[in-house]
């Protein structure tokens, strides 16, 4: 019984190593073919790789450099460095220079850095929190502005629950303390206030606000004169 097994295993063993030979036969162009583009495929991936490390590290000291010369009062060289990024590096570094240059131009010119967050909320290629962080610092730009009514708007539909609804409703109830309606700002305080995921910093700056708030407006009451001494008596 047991040599009949081993025959059986041997007779096997020869059929499958003819069965490996007739494939290599038919296919051994076929396989070399696909182990030579597998190989090459991975030494392609990772040259792609080197290349991509390469251009990030880069991308990383031109940003750096560009933001050194904004704060050195370059603001020409800046731009320049930012717009050369915005043009041909990485994706990442591409829209930190685009957010940096539009703020570098919001302190020089509140419009024109403000027409520039505007393009970058616009851009339906970004995230929607990148989108509302855009729409966030156009409205800071303009809320001291001449017109400041389209910048609240935006705040507003920023503090419904948007991730930056803390600095919105902030920036809303300082707005409305600016103009007197310390109604109004006291609510843009309570929502904060009631927001179980307010910074704790904002929580400590509450406090002063509600402060305010509760203080009123200060009535400021005209000094009325000091009545005249009566003149000295007359002596001879």
């Amino acid at each position: 019984m047991a040599e009949n097994n081993e025959f059986l295993r041997e007779v096997d063993e020869d059929y499958r190593r003819d069965r490996i030979l007739q494939i290599w036969k038919r296919y051994s162009g076929v396989i070399i073919a696909l182990a030579v583009l597998v190989v090459a495929g991975v030494a392609g991936w990772r040259y792609w790789q080197a290349q991509q490390r390469a251009a990030a590290e880069l991308a990383s000291v031109q940003f750096d450099d560009a933001n050194r010369l904004a704060k050195d009062g370059k603001a020409a060289e800046a731009d320049k460095a930012f717009d050369a990024l915005e043009a041909q590096g990485p994706a990442g570094y591409r829209l930190l220079a685009r957010f940096r240059a539009a703020a570098e131009t919001g302190k020089r010119d509140a419009v024109a850095g403000a027409a520039e967050f505007d393009t970058l909320a616009d851009d339906t290629g970004l995230g929607d929190g990148l989108r509302d962080l855009a729409r966030l610092r156009a409205a800071l730009l303009r809320l001291d502005g001449p017109s400041p009514d389209p910048a609240l708007a935006n705040l507003q539909g920023l503090a419904a629950g948007t991730p930056f609804r803390h600095t919105a409703r902030e920036m809303l109830g300082l707005a409305a303390l600016k103009k007197g309606d310390y109604e109004e700002a006291g609510r843009w305080f309570d929502q904060i206030v009631t927001d179980p995921d307010t910074p704790r910093n904002l929580r400590d700056r509450i406090e002063v606000y509600a402060a305010i708030v509760a203080g009123g407006p200060v009535t400021v009451t005209e000094a009325k004169p000091e009545p005249a001494a009566p003149p000295p008596p007359i002596t001879r």
